[in-house]
C-alpha cells in the first residue's frame, strides 16, 4: 500500500510539473557556413501546456502580442509593417502522444500550416553531465541531413524539447549539431499560462494548410527566386535625387538583394532542405 501510495504521488507531480510550463531555451546558429565568426544568438520559448506544447521565438511573440493589442484599439487598421529587425518567425506546435506536427512558417509573403510526422531514432548512451543542477543523459540521432547530440534529463518528466525534436524519456535541455552550426540550451524555467493561445492578427494573412511535400517545393522555389513577385506591384517612381526609377529596374535590384542575402543564408537548421 505504502509503494503505491509513493507512486500515485509521483504521478501526480509529474502531471502537475509537465502542465503550463514555460523553458526558455537561448538558440545560437551560424546562418554563413564561410562565416563562422557571425554567430546569431535569439532566445525561444517552449510552452507546455496539458494537450500540446508551442515552440516559438520570444521577441517575435513580444511584437505580435504589442501588434494584438494595437489591432483591438480600432477597427479595420492595416497590418503593422514588417520588422526592422530579422527574427525567427517559425513555430513548431506538438500534439500530446502524436507524431504530427504543425510547423507554423512563412515563405515571401504567404504563411503556412504545415502538417509534418516526426519520428526520431534515438540511440541513447552512457554518458552523463549537469546543466542548471539537472543530471543529464546523452542521446544522438539524424534529423533533417544533420546528426544531432541531445542532453535530457529523467528529472523533468516530460517527453519534449526545442524545435521539432522530442520523444527522448525526459524534457530535452541541450541538443546541438555535430558540427555546432545549431544549439538550443536551456537558460530558465517560468510558470505558464492556462489556455495559451499564441496572439493572431485577424487582419493578417490566414495560414495555408498544406503537406510536408508541398512546403519543400514551395521553400525550394523560394530559394531558386527568392525575390518572387515582391517587386511586381511597383510602379515606376522617382528617387530622392529626382531621377526616374523603372520598374524592371527596381525589381532587379530587389533580385540582387534577395540573391545576396540567400547567399548568406546557406546554413540553415535543416539542411535537407536546400537538396534538391
Amino acid at each position: 500500500m505504502k509503494k503505491l501510495q509513493i507512486l500515485l504521488f509521483v504521478l501526480i507531480s509529474n502531471v502537475i510539473f509537465c502542465q503550463n510550463k514555460v523553458f526558455l531555451y537561448e538558440y545560437k546558429s551560424i546562418p554563413d557556413s564561410t562565416n563562422k565568426q557571425n554567430i546569431k544568438t535569439e532566445m525561444m520559448v517552449l510552452n507546455i501546456n496539458k494537450d500540446k506544447s508551442e515552440f516559438y521565438s520570444l521577441e517575435k511573440f513580444q511584437m505580435d502580442s504589442i501588434n494584438l493589442a494595437e489591432s483591438q484599439k480600432a477597427v479595420g487598421i492595416a497590418p503593422p509593417p514588417p520588422p526592422q529587425k530579422k527574427m525567427n518567425s517559425n513555430r513548431v506546435i506538438k500534439h500530446i502522444n502524436s507524431k504530427n506536427i504543425e510547423f507554423i512558417t512563412q515563405v515571401l509573403r504567404d504563411k503556412y500550416d504545415v502538417s509534418q510526422e516526426i519520428d526520431l531514432k534515438w540511440q541513447l548512451k552512457n554518458e552523463f553531465e549537469t546543466i542548471l543542477g539537472y543530471k543529464v543523459q546523452k542521446a544522438t540521432t539524424y534529423f533533417a541531413g544533420r546528426k544531432w547530440v541531445a542532453w535530457f534529463t529523467k528529472e523533468i518528466p516530460i517527453q519534449d524539447g526545442p524545435y521539432k525534436f522530442s520523444n527522448l524519456p525526459g524534457l530535452i535541455l541541450k541538443i546541438e549539431d555535430s558540427e555546432k552550426y545549431h544549439i538550443f540550451e536551456l537558460k530558465a524555467i517560468r510558470k505558464g499560462q492556462e489556455n495559451f493561445t499564441y496572439p493572431k492578427l485577424k487582419n493578417g494573412n490566414q495560414d495555408v494548410k498544406i503537406s510536408y511535400p508541398q512546403y519543400v517545393k514551395i521553400y525550394q522555389n523560394y530559394r531558386q527566386n527568392p525575390a518572387g513577385n515582391l517587386a511586381v506591384d511597383i510602379p515606376d517612381y522617382k528617387d530622392e535625387s529626382g531621377k526616374l526609377v523603372s520598374q524592371a529596374k527596381f525589381r532587379k535590384e530587389v533580385e540582387k538583394m534577395s540573391e545576396e542575402e540567400i547567399a548568406k543564408d546557406n546554413n540553415i537548421l535543416e539542411i535537407d532542405l536546400l537538396k534538391n
